[in-house]
């Protein structure tokens, strides 16, 4: 009898070793804090454990993991399996996604974003563009027009732009640059101290950006309708990982990208609803740019940044042409499905 109970604990025993080796246990790294912009992130490392009832799990960790410009860097070497990060901080390293950071695309709006995103990261160039870092991309993290904060008299006229310091990445860097700006691409956990040591007069962020990094906290005013563009920053995930994964596991996570970034543009709607508000309790001042000076901004920043891709494109065999002929497509066919 002792025999048969020692053996079958023996058997309970291996079994809960088998158990245990067969859960899986992905590492993301992300930074700063949860806010707006690592919703869909949760959501999908929340829905993933629900679909295979805990063996499939993600770790999210802000900050821990690597440096905000050293995501794509860690994913290519395994040592987290799902991250993000943003183009414009590492422009040459993703040169094919930057298309979705050229300035004045015409984006109206979290769910048009999420199109585009989402078709030039199903096409072959931006697959094999990434594929170099060993990362597949999965989701992006659509954010609305970026426009800026700064400090003391409002900057509401094109000629006020030339010699401003304005932590700005990617396209939108190009773009300042273009009206005489000086633009810098600090992280964004560094853009509140850039702002406050005076290193910059402005910074350019989304709403979400504003409040976690507490740069709406420095500002004097911002700019309700500059809306020169955005940055894009997709989550990635290791491909090797990604292939290591069980067909359960796999169906698990591609079927839940939609229903995180649902949620996602859920969340994100709350925010920018209540953001007038926000201004008002912090004492910023909106200002509106006149369509005049908008125009200006356009045809000094708009049709030179874009065609100066393109052609950069080309010469590095990336078919620039092709991909932005893709978000003006895709944009055309959104609005029409709307």
């Amino acid at each position: 009898m002792n025999k048969l109970l020692t053996a079958a604990v023996a058997a309970a025993a291996g079994f809960a070793i088998a158990g245990e080796a067969a859960a899986t246990e992905w590492n993301v790294s992300v930074w700063g804090k949860r806010r707006a912009f690592t919703e869909h992130v949760e959501k999908l490392a929340e829905l993933v454990s629900e679909k295979t009832d805990g063996a499939f799990t993600m770790n999210v960790s802000y900050g821990g993991l690597s440096k905000p410009r050293e995501n794509l860097d860690g994913i290519s070497i395994g040592a987290f399996e799902m991250a993000q990060f943003c183009a414009g901080y590492h422009r040459d390293k993703n040169p094919s996604i930057t298309v979705l950071e050229l300035p004045f695309l015409g984006v109206n709006n979290l769910a048009e974003e999420v199109a585009v995103s989402h078709a030039v990261y199903a096409h072959p160039a931006a697959a094999k563009d990434l594929a170099r870092w060993n990362a597949k991309l999965l989701m992006t993290s659509p954010m609305p027009q970026y426009n800026l904060v700064g400090t003391g008299e409002p900057r509401d006229e094109l000629a006020e732009f030339d010699g401003m310091r304005v932590r700005a990445t990617g396209g939108l860097g190009k773009a300042f640059e273009a009206v005489g700006g000086v633009p810098t691409s600090v992280p964004a956990t560094e853009a509140y101290n850039a702002m406050e040591s005076g290193v910059v007069d402005t910074v350019a962020f989304a709403q979400h950006a504003h409040l976690s990094f507490g740069t709406i906290n420095k500002a004097d005013w911002w700019t309700a309708n500059l809306n020169p563009g955005t940055v894009n920053c997709p989550v990635v995930v290791n491909t090797d990982a990604y292939d290591m994964l069980s067909d359960a596991e796999r169906e698990a996570l591609d079927s839940s990208v939609d229903e995180a970034i649902a949620h996602y543009l859920d969340n994100y709607g709350k925010l920018l609803t209540k953001w007038d508000s926000v201004l008002e309790e912090k004492g910023v001042e909106k200002v509106m740019i006149s369509e005049e000076q908008l125009a200006a901004f356009r045809a000094k920043a708009a049709d030179p940044i874009r065609e100066q891709w393109i052609k950069d494109m080309t010469a590095q065999g990336i078919p620039g042409q092709e991909l932005y002929d893709l978000v003006m497509k895709t944009l055309e066919d959104t609005r029409a499905g709307n």
